[in-house]
């Protein structure tokens, strides 16, 4: 099978790279940016026509697209989720090659919903800030095209390689430098908020799924039970060895918090949506679908994820 990735040393792409490359059976080409991919192209701004040339000429049978920008204004956010996926589907459509398309979207994509209820690929997608905006309408572009394609909406990715800009990647952070300093407490805001966290690598194992079905349409990949950072923070402590307390500030602390992007006063750059302040305090995905037509379970439990969160976190120099 020839495997056209796109976006392989993106966060989620690298785990996908590995996964597939582990598979005798997949033929991969790796589409990006980067001088280290096997084909320099930007979606952003080269043509479809290009694309489809290329398409044509490779021949594959799955186009898998991990590409896309977690951070920005409204602008970069809509150019690399937005216009990029529009060249993809313009050149599959153009191209005689009939390949199918795997496109990683995101929970960001719904919005906020009730607190206690799961998401299903049903729900009316209410984004609630820019980042899931500029993933809806890529997700509206690859269903509409009338491709061979699923969408693969990927709820709150942890595990190695995890953002620093992240809430767990910050909480890390936190935790490292009051371990470093003998802080023996550790004050956080924004741990109310609560997420479904799911192991890049079993997010790697859902796109090699898909990459096989036949499935179309939406997929939720999570691991079907919502989190709150205060729970993750106490079992990175406990991974971490840490024996001082952790103080939760008041909801008014946003310059401080874990929970929520910061600001671009914050750091001095764009800000960092890895998990959109738009998806209010709740996020649970029902992921029956992905059990049904994909065959997929996560495996990795959280706890594995933040251990290796904190494996890197405390290398960090």
């Amino acid at each position: 099978m020839r495997v056209l990735l796109i976006g392989a040393n993106g966060y989620l792409g690298r785990f996908v790279a590995d996964r597939l490359l582990a598979d005798p059976a997949v033929q991969l080409t790796a589409l990006g940016r980067g001088d280290d991919s096997d084909v320099r192209f930007d979606l952003a701004s080269g043509s479809p026509g290009a694309l489809t040339r290329f398409l044509d000429a490779v021949h594959p049978g799955v186009v898998i697209n991990c590409a896309g920008a977690t951070r920005g204004g409204a602008r970069e956010l809509t150019r690399h989720n937005t216009v990029a996926v529009a060249t993809i589907c313009e050149a599959l459509r153009r191209s005689g090659c009939g390949a199918r398309l795997v496109q990683l979207g995101c929970g960001a994509e719904y919005g906020p919903s009730q607190p206690g209820s799961s998401t299903a690929e049903d729900a009316v997608p209410r984004p609630g800030g820019p980042y899931g905006v500029s993933k809806l309408a890529a997700t509206e572009l690859v269903l509409g095209a009338g491709l061979d394609a699923v969408v693969l909406r990927v709820f709150s990715p942890a595990g190695p390689g995890t953002p620093a800009g992240s809430p767990l990647g910050r909480l890390a952070e936190a935790m490292r430098r009051a371990m470093q300093a003998g802080d023996g407490e550790l004050k956080l805001g924004g741990l109310g908020v609560q997420r479904d966290f799911i192991d890049v690598r079993d997010v790697a194992r859902a796109v090699h799924a898909a990459s096989l079905s036949a499935a179309q349409g939406i997929v939720n990949i999570g691991a079907g039970r919502a989190v709150r950072l205060r729970d993750a923070a106490a079992v990175l402590a406990r991974v971490a060895g840490y024996g001082g307390a952790l103080h939760e500030l008041d909801q008014g602390a946003l310059r401080q918090s874990i929970g929520h992007p910061r600001a671009e006063s914050d750091h001095g750059g764009p800000a960092a949506y890895p998990y959109p302040d738009g998806c209010g305090s709740w996020q649970q995905a029902d992921v029956r679908t992905a059990r049904d037509r994909l065959g997929w379970r996560p495996r990795i439990n959280l706890e594995e994820s933040l251990a290796d969160i904190w494996m890197e976190a405390a290398c960090r120099i």
